[in-house]
């Protein structure tokens, strides 16, 4: 008896994660170079400016040029800021850093102006900073959905979406897992950006220290997620880098994550990961010896 089943829905999850979100694009690469694909994509912070360029160009020509993005930015391009904001913020403005920068860098680079216009279905995450709900975006200006996911308090200023004012994915669900099953999907590939690893001293600056503190959270949100979701779902954890130096604030070392992430994922793709479902020992947060 021949069966007429639809073929499994598999997403890619993209965690947020700041300039770590360099880890996700040599994820992309190994699983793009292995044939690995996606039916739909969801994404948060800055794994929303990921997880929309791959929507765009689901291929590893595609993953390629996101490596060639990514590879050139450097703080400014994301944190931009200037004596004016800091100013501002010194006299009881709500932000540190002017998002001008960034949205340059998407309208430039993206290859659609609208999120229904992508390759394959993006679903961009951010929260309602009113509520502390969160925020599905699938239609609409593709830059204001990404800006919008990535303002992270207190770096940018929540922004105006409809009747909606957004700040960052990663408060309500930075790696949005069970609202990828309500679009169908019953496979998982969850790409983080690694928080597994404790700091050995507390990071400076206020950006570095706000970014840390979500890590935090995150990383507990997760696992409790996972946990939660139906056990009919499999659901893969492509390996966060360990040990992982750095801060989420600092781009000086997106070539190295870069490099890193395409030769751990190789390797765990090679050992049968895709063939273990349900695993997530590798997100717990533990310590290396100084």
């Amino acid at each position: 008896m021949s069966s007429n089943a639809a073929p499994m829905k598999t997403a890619f999850v993209f965690a947020g994660g700041g300039s770590f979100g360099a880890i996700q694009v040599g994820m992309l690469h190994a699983l793009a170079a292995h044939g690995i694909t996606a039916d739909l994509v969801l994404g948060s912070s800055v794994g929303a400016l990921n997880g929309a360029y791959y929507a765009g160009r689901p291929t590893i020509a595609g993953v390629r040029e996101l490596e060639a993005i990514w590879r050139s930015l450097r703080r400014r391009d994301v944190f931009q800021v200037t004596w004016r904001t800091l100013l501002g913020f010194a006299r009881g403005s709500d932000f540190l850093a002017t998002s001008d920068n960034l949205r340059r860098l998407v309208e430039t680079h993206l290859p659609y102006r609208n999120l229904e216009d992508a390759a394959i279905p993006i679903h961009v995450v951010a929260t309602d900073i009113l509520s502390g709900e969160t925020v599905c975006l699938s239609q609409g200006p593709a830059a204001d959905a990404i800006l919008a996911s990535a303002a992270i308090p207190p770096a940018f200023a929540p922004v105006k979406f409809e009747d909606l004012y957004l700040a960052d994915g990663a408060i309500s669900s930075n790696t949005p897992v069970k609202l990828a099953c309500t679009f169908g999907a019953r496979r998982l590939i969850v790409l983080p950006t690694g928080y597994a690893c404790a700091l050995q001293k507390p990071p400076r600056g206020a950006i570095a220290g706000a970014l840390h503190a979500l890590t935090l959270l995150i990383a507990r949100q997760l696992i409790s997620e996972l946990e939660a979701i139906e056990p009919e779902i499999e659901y893969f954890i492509v390996p966060p880098l360990c040990p992982l130096a750095g801060s989420p604030y600092d781009f000086s070392h997106t070539g190295e994550l870069i490099a890193r992430a395409v030769e751990s994922t190789s390797v765990w793709l090679a050992e049968g990961g895709l063939e273990h479902p349900r695993v997530h020992k590798q997100l717990g947060l533990h310590k290396h010896s100084a």
